[in-house]
């Protein structure tokens, strides 16, 4: 008769396993072959509670990057631009989570790497299963971290989408962590609540764990974060390097936009459209405000931005106040040559359609004749070498 309980069903999944012979019980398949008293579940749990929070404060962090670049339609109309640093400081943070990760990941392996050749090697369905699953969270926890640090130097040597590609392996790698907690609750629970227990060399190990990651913190945070600046010796940025005291990710070179057409205008659609040249937008009334601009890639530094006030354009052109609106670039290709752009920072008085920064004129690298900067806003958005405004409704 077909047993239909849960009980049943668990026993299927318990039952054992055909095992290999032991003739191939061979190299670090060997009893005994591990011999450091540290491949054990103490040290192992402490070092998943340190790479536990820098896994999780990636994914949120991600998750707000992802939902300021792409939203989804439910979210579209209801994005921030205060607080102003906001996007300055999560994509910060993502960045330096995502690097301390690295030497956390790699002694959380070596702590636990001997259970990689446990013999038998399956006992039952439901340790193979397990097992299946560790391996799948290893193996997107280190292509998440590796295709990471490739991004902050801007370097993509695969053919898939970076972006797209590190959003759903954050997602499987949270499933999978989250699965991994619950198969090895009881034995967290043991470990995180029992009493410390003397066990030689583990102090020093976690010791030079932390050491590690304290070092490529400071190393690499200069890089958004202004009073580490001075031990920025890692990170791939200096944010006070570069044409105008700014970097830059996409040249005009690289974009195809070192020359502008002499009769280049600025286009606003609406009810009232304009077209203005760039002597007519400097009669306009200029503002200077203080921005970041902030990028993926973990970079951040602030300058200071004068142009005209965008809201101010979109009034001339009589565009309705809850518009959503489309910055199209000069720029003939690439992923963000166009850009849409919610009313929240399409109003909001700090948002700028800019013509200069820190005293001078926009260079063409910096997205002369004009460019967007906009507050908790990502660097990609801030369309540069703009041409036209479009409205959307």
């Amino acid at each position: 008769m077909k047993d239909t309980t849960t009980g049943g069903a668990s026993r299927r999944f318990d039952l054992p396993l055909p095992q290999p012979p032991d003739f191939l019980r061979i190299g670090p398949l060997r009893e005994g072959t591990f011999r450091s008293p540290l491949h054990e579940p103490r040290t192992a749990v402490v070092i998943g509670r340190w790479l536990g929070a820098a896994v999780v404060l990636c994914f949120l962090t991600g998750l707000v990057s992802h939902a300021l670049q792409d939203p989804p339609g439910w979210l579209r109309d209801h994005l921030p631009s205060r607080p102003v640093n906001g996007y300055r400081v999560t994509q910060g943070l993502h960045v330096i989570a995502g690097i301390a990760a690295v030497p956390l990941l790699g002694a959380k392996l070596w702590t636990v790497y001997p259970k990689l050749f446990e013999w038998p090697p399956a006992r039952s369905l439901r340790h193979l299963l397990e097992r299946l699953a560790i391996a799948v969270l290893v193996a997107a926890t280190l292509l998440e971290l590796f295709t990471g640090l490739l991004n902050t130097l801007q370097w993509y040597p695969w053919p898939f989408p970076f972006r797209q590609t590190h959003f759903w392996l954050g997602w499987i790698i949270t499933g999978a962590l989250l699965l991994h907690v619950a198969a090895k609750a009881v034995t967290i629970a043991e470990q995180w609540w029992r009493p410390r227990t003397a066990l030689p060399g583990r102090r020093a190990f976690l010791g030079t764990v932390g050491a590690s990651v304290a070092a490529v913190t400071v190393t690499t945070a200069g890089q958004t974060v202004p009073w580490l600046s001075g031990a920025d010796l890692l990170a791939p940025r200096r944010p006070d390097l570069g044409s105008q005291g700014l970097p830059v990710n996409r040249t005009a070179a690289q974009a195809g936009t070192t020359t502008v057409p002499a009769d280049w205008r600025l286009t606003v659609d609406g009810p009232a459209p304009l077209r203005l040249s760039l002597a007519e937008l400097l009669t306009l009334r200029q503002h200077t405000v203080r921005l970041p601009i902030a990028c993926v890639e973990g970079w951040s530094a602030s300058a200071e931005w004068t142009g005209v006030r965008l809201r101010d354009l979109l009034d001339l052109a009589r565009v309705p106040s809850g518009a959503r609106l489309r910055i199209v670039s000069l720029e003939a290709y690439g992923p963000y040559a166009v850009t849409t752009m919610e009313p929240a920072h399409a109003r909001d008085p700090l948002t700028l359609l800019a013509l200069s920064v820190n005293g001078r004129v926009l260079n063409a690298d910096h997205g002369h004749p004009a460019r967007i900067i906009a507050p908790n806003r990502p660097g990609v958005l801030q369309t540069k070498w703009v041409s036209r405004i479009e409205v959307l409704g």
